[in-house]
């Protein structure tokens, strides 16, 4: 039995809410949080909430956010799109964009036929996939809300695709920093920022 009780909607919303605050107030003050998703946070939160018997793991408020509150939000992103920037600034991009967008449909495709035997609901969770690493989030909530998997698939896909993006972000953080990785591919960008700080400190040591 958990301490806040499935029908006791009123303290699941506070948490919900405080849960969601928190992730803000830690991604934007942690050092090491301003590297993490402030969704990963706020998923962490809850799982840890969950397994520690604090909120139920199923309730009409979870049914209320996924059916309300995600729709809301997916118009509501849009609205931020700057379309006058994205078709200035594409070029090349969409080509490379178009091209890991392949990938990820066979990987996709590829990941269904060799686990659909033993994953529930694969068919729905390969299509969530597959639009949440071709368009992030905002894709990921739509195609939710189309194929409308059951709510034990849907939270065990969310941690499983915060999770492993986390891990592939904090990869993509620390390859660029392996000096074998840098000799092999070069690194003009990183070089040029090193170089312009040791010219600065150099300066300034002069000037003393």
């Amino acid at each position: 039995m958990p301490l806040i009780a499935a029908d006791n909607h009123l303290l699941l919303w506070a948490f919900i809410m405080l849960a969601a605050a928190a992730a803000i107030v830690i991604e934007q003050n942690v050092r090491w949080a301003a590297k993490v998703p402030g969704a990963v946070i706020a998923l962490l939160i809850a799982l840890a909430a969950s397994n520690l018997g604090l909120i139920p793991t199923e309730s009409p408020v979870y049914d209320a956010v996924w059916g309300y509150i995600v729709p809301l939000a997916i118009p509501l992103l849009l609205f931020q799109l700057d379309l006058h920037s994205v078709l200035k600034e594409s070029g090349r991009l969409l080509l490379i964009f178009l091209i890991s967008s392949v990938g990820t449909v066979l990987g996709v495709l590829l990941g269904f036929a060799m686990l659909h035997r033993h994953i529930p609901e694969l068919d729905k969770i390969s299509g969530m996939i597959a639009a949440s690493y071709t368009g992030g989030g905002v894709n990921f909530a739509a195609m939710t809300a189309k194929l409308e998997p059951s709510q034990s698939i849907t939270a065990a896909t969310i941690v499983a695709d915060n999770l492993m993006m986390a891990c592939y972000f904090f990869i993509l953080m620390t390859l660029p920093a392996l000096p074998a990785v840098r000799r092999f591919w070069g690194s003009p960008h990183q070089d040029a920022l090193e170089n312009s700080n040791n010219g600065s400190n150099q300066n300034q040591a002069a000037a003393y």
